[in-house]
């Protein structure tokens, strides 16, 4: 047999090995609109993208940043991307109010990172004690959602003592009778470097407001007609906060600043340590079942919550608003470290 003969298959070989042989198989795009803009709550989502794990779950995807102008759920609902991060579940409550069909197929967060934060000597040590404070800045939202729930869950909370949260913590440094909202993963860092002191800090969802949040939402018609691929998103982004959160960070985190330039290390470290802290991603449910998981008990508890707080109202079918068809299956427990 000739050299060239013997080359000509040995070549083949090679080739076929390396995948190289043939035509790839196509990966299938998917479009992902955050919320916000890029942070370490997001590190997951950017994680999955910088390490290969969608690529590997046959996707490529993109994630399209939020901020004030982005509009993302907007493009969801007009069919533009494929998923959106929803913040918590009274957005799908209202949707289904209104007969929009968007449905949450995982939650990320156990907790919302939604916090009170009082002076550090301002006699609060607990969240009980906010309701003696003269002063709570709230935005318009937090008003009409977690307040409305505050004054039915505790004693001591009224109207009185609202005043707006405009987004500039100078009111808040300045009065020592006040307290803040803000998410645990932020304001507390921004407050000590503006300053000089730590603000006590009250986790909401550890005082009962157990909304989940940083959902994965999509239309219904799409994630029917395409549950493989709604599958394979959500598997892919459950692995990739396990790497994020237990593994080699690095390249999310610098892709995250390439989204978003003006957020720091400093910032990005901080987030990710009091996600750990206070267990926003993983706790509760997800430590036997795994990132992502949503229960019926808990989406009952907290719909019922909202309709007693006057926040939702009666009647809505909230089972409509989710499914837990594509997590609670203990994926990716093995990567904790």
């Amino acid at each position: 047999m000739s050299l060239l003969k013997r080359t000509i298959p040995a070549i083949g070989a090679v080739l076929a090995a390396v995948g190289l042989a043939g035509p790839a198989a196509a990966l299938d795009e998917v479009t992902f609109g955050t919320n916000w803009l890029a942070q370490a709550e997001h590190g997951g989502f950017y994680q999955a993208v910088a390490d290969g794990t969608y690529e590997k779950y046959g996707l490529k995807v993109t994630i399209r940043q939020g901020g004030p102008q982005a509009g993302n759920q907007a493009l969801l609902i007009a069919g533009k991307i494929n998923f959106y991060m929803q913040g918590n579940m009274l957005s799908p409550f209202d949707a289904a109010e209104q007969g929009i069909p968007l449905i949450e197929v995982a939650a990320i967060f156990q907790k919302e990172p939604q916090v009170l934060l009082a002076h550090p000597d301002a006699g609060v040590e607990t969240f009980e004690d906010l309701a003696k404070l003269p002063t709570l800045y709230l935005s318009k939202d937090g008003y009409s959602s977690y307040f409305l729930w505050m004054k039915s869950a505790f004693e001591g909370f009224n109207d009185a003592q609202y005043k707006p949260y405009t987004f500039n913590a100078a009111p808040f440094i300045a009065d020592k009778q006040s307290a803040q909202q803000g998410y645990v993963t932020s304001e507390p860092y921004a407050i000590e470097k503006e300053a000089g002191w730590e603000p006590k800090v009250f986790l909401l969802a550890d005082s009962g407001f157990n909304t989940y949040s940083t959902l994965i939402e999509g239309m219904k018609d799409y994630v029917e007609a395409n549950p493989d691929i709604t599958k394979r998103f959500v598997e892919a982004s459950i692995i990739g906060w396990y790497n994020y959160l237990y593994g080699d960070n690095t390249a999310a985190n610098a892709l995250i600043k390439t989204d978003n330039p003006e957020i720091t290390d400093e910032q990005i470290a901080f987030s990710i340590a009091k996600m750990k802290e206070h267990g926003i991603v993983d706790s509760g449910d997800s430590l036997t079942m795994g990132i992502g998981c949503m229960t019926d008990e808990r989406q009952k508890d907290f719909y019922e919550k909202m309709v007693k707080a006057g926040v939702v109202k009666a009647g809505i079918d909230y089972t409509t608003t989710y499914t837990t068809e594509y997590v609670c299956k203990g994926l990716g427990l093995d990567l904790k470290k």
